[in-house]
């Protein structure tokens, strides 16, 4: 049987294989998060259909599609029942079209219990506009700040380990959100795939009545925070992270020289980028310093020098926050900050 269920149904549906039959290249470009690629036709093969149908019409492209698919059915419909494992399959396509149609109907002759969203990945985005078009999120934030180093990042994934809701916009993003923000991340998502994560995430706290989220700016490399998360950024509680210069410099190391060259290459690219703020012959100097792998002088510098002063966050307590907290104990910094949490009047929307 097939069941044709709207975007809202789809995402709130448990235990479910929810895939995009799309071709690899569309789905590559954005999907809904979770999803799998079992592409009915691939990226060479949708152009080719694609030409038939502006040529010679719909049903000269429905008779190609169906002999480019023919010969490699078997192995496709294993393919969904590898990766169902017995759940409950729910398709789209585009816009929920003939892809995800033809695909249904095959599914439910092979006897899958099978689900459609209707309008398709296009129903998926108009979702996702209307839930960050809102004026205000029905969340209140808890927002993490601190210099560079001091570990908010960390801090995020401890409380997310304790079960508390976290938007972990640098994660999403894969990007620090400095010049340094890329060295040793794989490729950042597009817009649109980076507001589904975001959306994803929303949806996740709305039980709880608060996300955590670190500071930051509209812009992380060149992905655009919504407005509206960015509103309830200015408008949530706020946390001020502090420790000490060793221990910032030391987290600093661990997260950016991780790759057998230390990203020496990557770390001196960057630091080059800081020329106008720093001078020819500190950069020069700074460089030759990442060659020789001394990483904790230029590392102490750059924060001392540059990044401290850029966002003049306290180095300790400050009476301007709601929460303050070492991060030297990142363990016990997590529990307090999860124990302040829970006696807030939003906390499971109480």
């Amino acid at each position: 049987m097939i069941r044709d269920i709207t975007i809202e149904e789809a995402l709130r549906l448990p235990d479910v294989l929810l895939v995009d039959v799309r071709s690899e290249g569309e789905y590559q470009e954005a999907t809904i998060p979770g999803a799998v690629n079992i592409p009915l036709l691939d990226n060479v093969e949708r152009a080719l259909v694609g030409t038939v149908y502006r040529h010679r019409g719909p049903a000269e492209a429905r008779k190609l599609g169906l002999e480019l698919v023919s010969p490699r059915l078997s192995h496709w419909i294993g393919a969904f029942a590898e990766r169902a494992g017995g759940r409950p399959v729910v398709l789209f396509c585009w816009r929920g079209g003939l892809r995800s149609q033809f695909t249904a109907s095959i599914l439910d002759v092979m006897g899958f219990n099978v689900y459609r969203i209707l309008g398709g990945y296009k129903a998926y985005r108009r979702f996702v506009n209307r839930y960050l078009g809102v004026e205000r999120l029905p969340l209140k934030a808890v927002v993490i700040h601190g210099l560079t180093g001091v570990g908010k990042t960390r801090l995020l994934a401890a409380l997310a380990g304790r079960g508390f809701p976290v938007l972990d916009l640098e994660g999403l993003a894969r990007h620090r959100g400095s010049v340094y923000g890329k060295i040793g991340l794989p490729p950042s998502p597009g817009q649109k795939m980076f507001e589904g994560l975001i959306v994803q995430a929303l949806m996740a706290a709305e039980g709880k009545g608060i996300f955590l989220v670190e500071c930051e700016s509209r812009r992380l490399g060149r992905l655009l925070v919504p407005p509206v998360v960015l509103k309830a950024m200015e408008e949530g509680y706020r946390v001020l992270a502090y420790d000490s210069l060793e221990n910032r410099v030391r987290r600093i190391r661990e997260d950016y020289t991780r790759a057998p060259n230390g990203n020496i290459p990557a770390l001196q690219q960057a630091t080059a980028s800081l020329q106008k703020y720093l001078g020819t012959k500190r950069v020069s100097a700074l460089n030759e310093m990442l060659a020789r792998g001394e990483f904790e002088q230029v590392f102490a510098y750059l924060l001392v020098k540059y990044y401290d002063p850029l966002y003049k966050y306290p180095d300790g307590p400050s009476p301007e926050y709601a929460l303050c907290v070492s991060t030297a104990d990142l363990p016990k910094a997590a529990d307090r900050i999860g124990d302040w949490i829970t006696s807030l009047p939003e906390w499971q929307n109480r």
